[in-house]
């Protein structure tokens, strides 16, 4: 007995119907053509049918662009950084070593295009770095494991130099820097090759 009152009590609060709501609150909200009503349900709530269809005529282009401007390449860190630095931060010793490559595989983008090379870091990606291919006076790489990925660093006509680490595809990125900067493709390797 006790049982059926709780459930009785419990199934008037539940009520869409209940006393503190007017019957004629959804009439205000104008009726949109694709718009249906169930008809087994006791609430006032309307039902929308989307249609999204996708043109099947067009062609994708291979490499997205953005306005005239070409993306050459468009990621992160290499994965191989990541991983490296993660079974080698079992050490303490190398534990600030593998944060930092935390960071760059989750908060480091480069991108380059035919009229600019991007940096963007930071947590929220607002930190961004961008500069023309006119700009570059050198570029050098930094082979890390073998070769895997590496470092490209390229200054700058004003003599700021910029490190980009753990490049995938570093040696390509590189002559593609200096053949759109107009800079014989002599790539100079410096440094010994490590992790």
């Amino acid at each position: 007995m006790a049982s059926s009152s709780a459930s009785t009590s419990s199934a008037l609060l539940l009520s869409p119907t209940s006393t503190h709501h007017h019957p004629n609150t959804f009439s205000n909200i104008p009726k949109l053509p694709s718009t249906k009503k169930l008809s087994s349900s006791k609430t006032p709530r309307p039902i929308t049918h989307l249609h999204v269809t996708s043109p099947t005529s067009k062609p994708t282009p291979s490499k997205p662009t953005t306005g005239g401007e070409t993306i050459y390449f468009d990621g992160g860190a290499h994965y191989g950084d990541l991983v490296a630095n993660l079974l080698l931060g079992f050490t303490l010793l190398w534990l600030p070593l593998t944060l930092a490559a935390v960071f760059r595989a989750f908060f480091l983008r480069y991108r380059f295009t035919n009229l600019r090379v991007t940096v963007i870091s930071g947590l929220t990606g607002q930190d961004r770095s961008d500069f023309s291919f006119d700009v570059i006076k050198d570029v050098q790489v930094v082979p890390r494991f073998i070769g895997e990925w590496g470092d490209v660093i390229i200054t700058l006509k004003d003599g700021t130099k910029v490190d980009l680490r753990s490049v995938p595809k570093f040696r390509e990125i590189a002559k593609y820097c200096l053949s759109m900067a107009k800079i014989p493709a002599v790539l100079k390797q410096s440094g010994s090759k490590g992790i």
